[in-house]
This record gives C-alpha cells, sequence and structure tokens, in this order.
C-alpha cells in the first residue's frame, strides 16, 4: 500500500496524533533525493505559504520530479497566485455556489474553508467537490460576497496552522477520509510495489468487465506485486491515492468516466481509456472520418444532417441501410432500416438530439471479428456471434428488456487471419496507444473496420479463452511499464 507523507515548515505545525501518515520537515524532504526510493507516496504538502520558489513550492516541484504525487501541485501554486489565472473558473464556480444558496437560502457566510474538498456546511459540499476538481489543494480559503447573486471575490490558500480546534478535527477527517482506501482486491503473493484502481459499477446492464473478471485480474496482478481496488463515480476526490486506472465501465465524455480520465493524468498516472482515446473513439463520425483518410477500409458512408441527404443516402447505399447515433455504444443507437419512409422517420426522431447521423451500407455476416489491442499489440482475437433473431451481436428491445447477447467464438493470435489482425492494428495506431476493441467484418470484398472501441469487453473465459492468462498479465505490465519508465 502506498504511503503518506505530510511536509511541514517545521514538526510543530502538524500533530500526527493516531494519523498513520509520516510527518516530516520539507527541508529534510528536499535534502535527501533518494527518500523513498522505489516507492511512490502521495505527498500532501502543508504551509503557511505556496509563493513563487518558497520552501513548499520547491517541495511540490521536486515531488513531480522524483515521480511522487503531491497535492498542491506547483500548477496550483501558480494558478491561485493571481485572481486573472483563475478567474477562468469563476462563472462556474459562481454558478454553483449561487445554486447551493438558492436551495438554502440561510445567510451564506463570507468564507468558506475547503478541506480536500470538503466543506462542514453540507449546503455547500457540491461546491467544495467542485472547487476541488479546479485547484487540489489541501486546504482553501473561498472570500464570498453575498448578494442577490453571491460572488468571489478571492480564492487562496489556507494554512492549517490558522485553524480553531473545531476546524482542525474537521480537517484532520477530511485528511483521513482523502486517503483512506477500503481495501477488497487480492492479498499479493509479494510485497505490493502499485496499487492501481479499477472504476467499476456493479449495477451497470452490460459492463466491459464483468466483477468475477476483475477480481480474477486482482489475482493475476498480485502476483506481479500490484494490488487491484474497485472505486466508484464518487470516488474521484479520492483517485491521486492510486498509481494507475483501469476505468470498466461504459465510457462517455458527458459523464464521470472522462472525468477521472481526465484527472488521472493531471496527476501523471497510466489510465485506460485515456481522455483523448474516449474523444476518438465515442464518435462514430470522427472515426469514419480518421479512418478514410487514413486508407482503413470502412463501410461505405454517408453523413445525414437533413432531409437534402436522404436520397443521397439511399442512392449511395441502397437498402436496407444502417443508422447510427455518433456516440452510442452497445449496439444501441444502431438501427437497420428498411425504406425510405422509416429511413425518414428515424431521422427526423435522431436529429431532435444530434445534429449529425451515419448511414451506412448494411453488410450482413454470421458474425463480427473483435481484436483486442493494447500498446500497439494484438491481446485477443474474437468472434462475436448475432443475437438469435437479430442483425446484430446484441438485441436490446427484448420482451423482458433484458439484452440478448449472441454466441461467442475465442480465436488465438496465431490461429486469426493475418488481414483481420493487420487492419486493426493499422485502425489503433490512427488513435493512440491504449486498450482498444477493433470490431471488423470479414466480406467477399475483403476486410472492413466497423468502428475502433475504446472499451473493449475483457472478460475471463470470453476474451482471454484462448490466449488465458497471458491477457491480464499484459494488462499489467502495460501500467507496470509506464510507472517505471
Amino acid at each position: 500500500m502506498s504511503i503518506s507523507v505530510i511536509l511541514v515548515p517545521k514538526p510543530s505545525d502538524f500533530d500526527n496524533g493516531a494519523t498513520p501518515h509520516k510527518v516530516m520537515t520539507q527541508r529534510d524532504y528536499l535534502a535527501n533525493s533518494t527518500l523513498f526510493s522505489g516507492q511512490r507516496p502521495r505527498i500532501i504538502n502543508l504551509s503557511r505559504t505556496y509563493r513563487y520558489q518558497s520552501r513548499a513550492y520547491y517541495a511540490s516541484l521536486l515531488a513531480e520530479a522524483r515521480g511522487h504525487r503531491v497535492i498542491p501541485s506547483v500548477e496550483t501554486m501558480i494558478d491561485l497566485s493571481e485572481r486573472r489565472l483563475y478567474e477562468n473558473a469563476i462563472p462556474e464556480l459562481e454558478t454553483a455556489l449561487n445554486k447551493a444558496l438558492k436551495q438554502d437560502p440561510a445567510e451564506p457566510p463570507e468564507v468558506i474553508h475547503i478541506f480536500f474538498g470538503q466543506v462542514e456546511d453540507v449546503r455547500f459540499e457540491k461546491f467544495a467537490r467542485l472547487i476541488f476538481d479546479w485547484f487540489r489543494a489541501p486546504a482553501l480559503e473561498v472570500v464570498v460576497k453575498p448578494g442577490e447573486w453571491a460572488t468571489i471575490h478571492k480564492i487562496c490558500f489556507f494554512g492549517v496552522q490558522k485553524l480553531c480546534d473545531e476546524e482542525q478535527a474537521f480537517f484532520r477527517k477530511a485528511l483521513e477520509n482523502y486517503t483512506g482506501r477500503a481495501w477488497r482486491a487480492a492479498k499479493p503473493k509479494v510485497a505490493p510495489r502499485w496499487t492501481f484502481a479499477t472504476l467499476f459499477d456493479p449495477k451497470e446492464t452490460l459492463p466491459p468487465s464483468s466483477e468475477a473478471s476483475l477480481k480474477h485480474w486482482a489475482k493475476i496482478a498480485a502476483q506481479l506485486g500490484v494490488e487491484i481496488e474497485p472505486i466508484s463515480a464518487k470516488d474521484l476526490a479520492k483517485l491521486a491515492n492510486y498509481d494507475a486506472l483501469f476505468i470498466r465501465e461504459t465510457t462517455n465524455i458527458s459523464n464521470h468516466t472522462y472525468r477521472f480520465a481526465r484527472r488521472a493524468e493531471q496527476e501523471n498516472m497510466p489510465v485506460i481509456d485515456d481522455a483523448m482515446s474516449m474523444i476518438r473513439c465515442t464518435n462514430k463520425v470522427y472515426l469514419d472520418e480518421l479512418m478514410d483518410a487514413n486508407g482503413i477500409p470502412v463501410p461505405p458512408t454517408q453523413m445525414i444532417a437533413g432531409d437534402e441527404d436522404l436520397v443521397k443516402a439511399a442512392d449511395m447505399l441502397g437498402f436496407p441501410l444502417v443508422l447510427k447515433i455518433p456516440d452510442s455504444s452497445f449496439s444501441r443507437g444502431v438501427k437497420r432500416v428498411a425504406n425510405m419512409v422509416e429511413l425518414k422517420t428515424l431521422v427526423h426522431d435522431w436529429l431532435k438530439d444530434s445534429d449529425l447521423l451515419l448511414a451506412q451500407k448494411y453488410m450482413p455476416t454470421a458474425f463480427d471479428w473483435r481484436v483486442g489491442v493494447l500498446g500497439g499489440k494484438p491481446l485477443f482475437v474474437c468472434q462475436y456471434e448475432m443475437a438469435p433473431q437479430h442483425w446484430q451481436i446484441v438485441k436490446h428491445d427484448t420482451k423482458n428488456g433484458k439484452p440478448l447477447e449472441g454466441g461467442f467464438r475465442s480465436c488465438s493470435l496465431a490461429d486469426a487471419p493475418p488481414a483481420v489482425i493487420d487492419i486493426a492494428l493499422r485502425a489503433t495506431q490512427c488513435v493512440g496507444n491504449g486498450l482498444y476493441g477493433v470490431d471488423i467484418k470479414e466480406t467477399a470484398d475483403g476486410v472492413v473496420v466497423i468502428e475502433v472501441n475504446d472499451n473493449p469487453n475483457v472478460d475471463h473465459g470470453v476474451e482471454d479463452a484462448s490466449e488465458k492468462d497471458d491477457v491480464w498479465i499484459a494488462l499489467t505490465r502495460w501500467f507496470i511499464d509506464r510507472l517505471e519508465h
């Protein structure tokens, strides 16, 4: 388990008490460059001042150079040094502040103290989390000017040495909440060196990995000195406690999965899926243009922005054709239309929520190839069969409301058609260097890429059926390699 280190100007500035953290002075930390060699501690830098080139500033600067995770970062110190540097955050923060006041119009305080994104006044809990997303710092002071529309006059660091006894108790509680973790992963067979967070929602209907699969990964990772812990959407503030992040929820740039990816990147943590891969893969319009620009064969496609494109799509693609919402996933937002009447009706309906739609040539096959690619190398190959009495691998509109999936057949990398693997690798080279699932159809005219998924299924007994534990070992080593280099 990673350790937490609290840096202070002098020992008397923080009473460690029963807190299970190492406390040391900034001077001692700066003087010993080999301290915590081979570890990646989280550094909590407490100070009276964080001015440029102060001892606290250099402590955070060198923590980053040493590969330690530190709060606050030098970027945060600089951002909060002048109002003009954080002015772009003010509108969003003031909106959140006034929303909280509208729900409970009691007299707002002129000063709000926020510790690790937590606040004593429950009215401002969401506001506190938002400001912590903007400026990750142990203690912040927000000066508020009350009025019909409350405004933020100033955001600055707050020295914990100034805390009264009641605030000190809350600060300590917030510290423990920030650094605390509920470990549920397998106990490592060797001393753990790394701790990986896995973002997972056990209530999701079609998660990219099942809970049983993630427990299996935890057993494999433990043999390599890695602890795995599931986290949920509410754990964003604790993300810096970990060394890496594996997102195993369905990704979307409009929900918390994208925020987790961005936060991980801000913490310089290896992450699957990274934010740019999400942006590139979750939009089918972008992917189609990207594949076409790089010479990757895709089904004949027509963009649809209005009625003027319908005849063009029908003439080019014929019927039936496939209509897609750009940011759909798991076969949702993808419909087959049989004629112009169906096409026009569906287009009018879907254009209410999306400015662009995608029409593609219908290419019926008994199964789709899925090639898993990790770091530019093939990870697994699988065939997904169409759902019974359906043209897709997943049928969502069933009588009982539960998705119906087709069967699968795993294929070893050695036995997979070279053309299928080759086109998958070429497709992912356009996207990034993370984990992808490339959906491919094999036709009489050759292979074509249907889409590149940034969040592919990796389930024990399915995608790993041929390559076995090599799949999970490769995933673990992908993260470790980036931590070590």
